[in-house]
């Protein structure tokens, strides 16, 4: 602080040198120095600069230190004040904690003293979780040990406990999990469920269907059917209102998670927000399809995402409380941050403070959002645009009976002008010019055709040996 107070006034600072002063502003606000001097810079200086310079220069500087491109930082700056920010973009550069579930029938107790003698060193992950553990640091490889291929427990981020805890399973339900790989939630959702009842666990991507497989296979899971389909297809495979439960981790930007990966900074534009969030928007309204609402133990959906974008989130939910019959609920989490009722020109709908937000500066997890939906009826809504309700209603009224005479004369009178307009074509020309296109042949018919040019060339293939012969 007394630094930067000394560069102020003796006019040392150039705030064209971006780094130097990213620099400087990380120190002193990792010492709690207020952002005001920052504008105390401009007023030493003796320097005319609007608020909105100010903004747009320390984005700048943040984006040119901590590798960000322009759109991902303005996001987060429209999402967080600035002494905030700072602070969340240092926790996105470190790792976060290890964590992992038990496995389905073992004690927990058990687990850790087992991996405490490996050389683990491990505690409770915390008082919301009862069948999770944090690992701080061990002597051996956690994902290599003994007791990882016996199925003892399973390598999970701790955001991920989030939804399967909101999600509430019971036994012999039927549920779906949307995007289910590599596993990790499928696999406590099977636990909570003592293997009981059955899960869907879909994967559109066909390469994490191996991981899914084999960490399901060594879990020791038997309840599931795995499946490779397109999620927003998903309700024409398995049918409308014909599940308890659906959790959806929907594909996303990622810019909650990026100490796991850090190319989400520089790889990620307006466009792709655009793109995951209409995919998003299908994946739930065929969510909320395959829920049954006479449901007597479940109707409920999970939706959630490790992005902290609005508009894949409380957007997304206000898009299907719009779409369908249904309602937000409590996720039964105790802590988090309420989702936004309102974000700049938007304004959402008011049960939209029920969703949590998870912040890693706050958290130390992972940005997640997490909100749940119950399904009130299995009456669809329209899911057509504006301009077709609009017509469609037009074609319900029903007009009075001295109108709809004088309707049905203008209407007459326009086909008979139509028909005049009409030049009249010979018959004879017809039947000849035109000329008629073949029919397609029927896949059986191709069948054969290809079996007999088989038949053909193993037949000269076999003369062909014998005159050789």
């Amino acid at each position: 602080m007394l630094m930067l107070s000394f560069l102020i006034s003796t006019r040392k600072l150039d705030l064209m040198n971006t780094i130097p002063f990213a620099y400087l502003l990380k120190r002193s606000l990792k010492k709690n120095l207020v952002v005001h001097h920052i504008f105390l810079f401009y007023r030493v200086n003796q320097r005319e600069a609007s608020r909105k310079e100010c903004v747009e220069q320390l984005q700048s500087d943040l984006a040119s230190y901590y590798g960000y491109n322009s759109f991902l930082i303005g996001a987060l700056f429209e999402l967080f004040p600035p002494v905030e920010l700072i602070e969340i973009i240092e926790a996105f550069e470190k790792q976060r904690p290890t964590s992992i579930s038990k496995g389905l029938h073992l004690i927990g107790r058990d687990l850790a003293d087992v991996l405490l003698n490996r050389g683990v060193n491990l505690d409770q992950l915390s008082k919301w979780s009862k069948v999770g553990l944090v690992v701080y640091d061990s002597q051996v490889p956690i994902g290599a040990t003994p007791e990882y291929l016996a199925a003892y427990y399973m390598l999970q981020g701790a955001s991920s406990f989030l939804p399967v805890m909101a999600l509430s399973p019971r036994e012999n339900e039927r549920i779906v999990d949307v995007a289910a790989a590599p596993g990790g939630k499928t696999t406590y959702v099977a636990a909570l469920m003592k293997n009981t009842g059955l899960i869907f666990a879909n994967e559109m991507k066909v390469p994490r269907l191996k991981s899914l497989t084999a960490n399901l296979h060594r879990m020791g899971v038997t309840n599931i059917v795995v499946c490779n389909y397109d999620g927003r297809e998903l309700p024409k495979v398995l049918g409308d209102r014909s599940v308890d439960r659906v959790l959806l981790d929907a594909s996303c930007s990622g810019n909650g998670v990026i100490s796991k990966d850090e190319s989400v900074k520089t790889s990620k534009s307006l466009e792709d927000i655009k793109r995951f969030a209409h995919l998003q928007k299908q994946l739930l309204l065929a969510a909320i399809d395959m829920v049954d609402a006479t449901s007597k133990t479940g109707g409920y959906i999970i939706y959630s995402t490790c992005s902290l974008i609005v508009a894949e989130n409380e957007a997304v939910i206000d898009y299907a409380l719009k779409k369908r019959n249904v309602q937000l609920v409590k996720t039964g989490l105790e802590f988090g941050q309420d989702g936004y009722r309102s974000f700049r020109e938007h304004r959402f709908h008011p049960s939209l403070k029920q969703t949590k937000r998870f912040y890693p500066h706050v958290h130390n997890m992972d940005g997640f959002f997490v909100a749940k939906l119950k399904k009130m009826s299995n009456m669809k809504q329209s899911s057509k645009d504006d301009d077709e309700r609009v017509s469609t209603r037009w074609r319900s009224f029903r007009f009075p009976i001295s109108n709809r005479r004088k309707l049905k004369k203008t209407r007459r009178d326009l086909q008979n002008q139509r028909r005049r307009r009409k030049p009249k074509k010979d018959g004879k020309s017809k039947s000849k010019d035109v000329e008629r296109k073949p029919k397609k042949k029927k896949r059986s018919e191709w069948k054969k055709e290809i079996a007999q040019t088989r038949e053909e060339k193993r037949r000269a293939m076999r003369e062909k040996s014998k005159e050789k012969q």
